[in-house]
């Protein structure tokens, strides 16, 4: 047990790892993922709750919007923050394996992805391939748990909270920009319908964070399209408490992607 030691670079990167992925009112001692990692890094549950709330003190997400989080953070702390905000995917690539070098060492099995990429086991493929395809699900699931706690899983849009049907959906696609892939204001959680017509650029944001209808849907006189996405244009979508989508990100998905009003 490191009780009353200071916290390693390490242990730093998984507090940060763990904190983008809980929402916020879920920093607290009694919530399980808390007090499995706290074990794993040898910390009390309170502990790592506290450095959580002082992770939650460098975020201006939360400072701005008149929460504090719990002062105390410490130069390691900034550090840690900065190097994740500057290198997402390498951030969350060597906090996974971090996290699993743990479990090795305390003789705990192997830790499984629950994204569902359609690949099926991992254990069906070997080599370079498995590598490539356990990496990926790494990514997805970091993004898809920072984006969706970000919004208290609900879509931004719809208010729809039945997770099976929420997407982290890419507002500057993934092929796009590997800088950004992993950044969570690169996110916004949308149903699957909403994601799908995101993605096609049938509907976009303005920098107000308002919808934006292309004019092939506002023309469209369907029930189905009257029904669900008329009544969007011009509303604001319900804000993230965390990770507020980078307004440069919108406004490259308007220019690359949204089909406008052509």
């Amino acid at each position: 047990m490191t009780t009353g030691t200071r916290w390693t670079k390490e242990q730093l990167k998984l507090a940060f790892n763990l904190y983008c992925q809980l929402p916020f009112g879920k920093l607290h001692k009694g919530n399980k993922e808390i007090i499995e990692l706290a074990g794993l890094i040898g910390r009390t549950p309170s502990a790592l709750a506290m450095k959580l709330c002082n992770i939650a003190s460098l975020d201006p997400a939360i400072t701005s919007s008149g929460r504090k989080g719990l002062s105390g953070a410490s130069d390691l702390d900034r550090e840690v923050w900065d190097e994740f905000n500057a290198d997402w995917d390498r951030l969350a690539l060597e906090c996974a394996h971090i996290h699993e070098q743990l479990r090795v060492e305390k003789g705990l099995p192997e830790a499984k992805e629950s994204v569902d990429d359609g690949l099926g086991d991992i254990d069906d493929f070997t080599g370079e391939t498995k590598r490539v395809i356990t990496e990926q699900r790494i990514r997805q699931s970091f993004f898809r748990r920072a984006v969706l706690s970000s919004y208290r899983g609900c879509c931004c849009m719809s208010g729809l909270s039945d997770s099976r049907l929420l997407i982290a959906s890419h507002i500057v696609p993934w092929s796009k920009d590997k800088e950004n892939r992993l950044n969570p204001r690169n996110g916004l959680c949308l149903s699957a319908l909403h994601d799908k017509a995101f993605d096609r650029g049938l509907i976009s944001l303005d920098d107000d964070f308002r919808v934006i209808l292309s004019k092939d849907l506002e023309q469209r006189n369907e029930p189905f399209v009257q029904e669900f996405f008329h009544p969007l244009a011009g509303q604001a979508i319900t804000l993230p408490e965390r990770f507020v989508p980078d307004k440069a990100f919108l406004a490259r998905h308007r220019d690359v992607v949204f089909v406008g009003h052509v």
